[in-house]
């Protein structure tokens, strides 16, 4: 009997959905319609670039190699380097150099600082609208930030390995996947709809809910004729 009324139970489910299919279509297609919209015409789009420098010590003049414990060091002040390259006095000396319109808490937005994994190398990125506008900023923070690292921790081996370069495709918006995470959410929207229609529809539409609402067995009923 479980099985059976399982089978009933997802039959009467199937039976809802096809029912209100037209609500599903409108809603979904709707959904995919506006957020195609909204990322092809109304959101800015925003470019990226970076630049990569390797931040060490200079060779031991006993052994003429990098000591390993100093390597393991320099992997460990990225966060140190980071706020360093969003410090005022960084970013400060690159709105001078640069001759930027903005405050520093304005350039701190757009930079972002990560490191290579197991390398001494960092990877100074900037977000902006303009491509241009990103690159030079990118290539100004880090020339700024390899003086100042110098002086401040006493890093005498700082190198620029590859400078930014100005960026062709944008990074947002994704206008395919905002299209599809919008189809997903204008289904799951209009299936609650749907459940939720059908729960507050007290009307009697089958034997069955006639069964189930004076709890009688039906011993006949009427065809419908044209």
């Amino acid at each position: 009997m479980e099985i059976r009324d399982d089978t009933i139970d997802l039959l009467e489910i199937l039976r809802i959905i096809r029912e209100r299919s037209w609500i599903i279509v409108l809603i979904t297609v709707m959904a995919i319609a506006v957020s195609g919209l909204v990322s092809f015409f109304f959101l800015d789009k925003v470019y990226q670039t970076s630049t990569t420098l390797m931040v060490s010590k200079t060779q031991s003049d006993s052994t003429n190699m990098l000591q390993y414990n100093d390597v393991l060091m320099s992997q460990k002040l990225v966060k140190t380097y980071s706020e360093i390259v969003k410090s005022n006095r960084v970013l400060d000396k690159v709105i001078q150099k640069l001759e930027l319109d903005a405050s520093a808490e304005e350039l701190r937005k757009k930079i972002t600082v990560n490191s290579v994994q197991d390398t001494e190398i960092i990877r100074i990125s900037v977000e902006d609208i303009d491509p241009q506008y990103a690159t030079d900023l990118a290539n100004g923070t880090a020339v700024v930030f390899m003086g100042e690292v110098a002086e401040i921790m006493k890093m005498d081996n700082v190198q620029l390995i590859d400078p930014a370069k100005v960026p062709n495709d944008p990074v947002r918006p994704r206008p395919l996947l905002n299209m599809a995470i919008a189809g997903v959410l204008g289904l799951m929207i209009s299936l609650g709809i749907i459940f939720l229609i059908e729960y507050l529809d007290n009307t009697v539409k089958s034997a069955e809910d006639i069964e189930g609402h004076i709890g009688l067995p039906v011993l006949g009923g009427i065809p419908d004729f044209e």
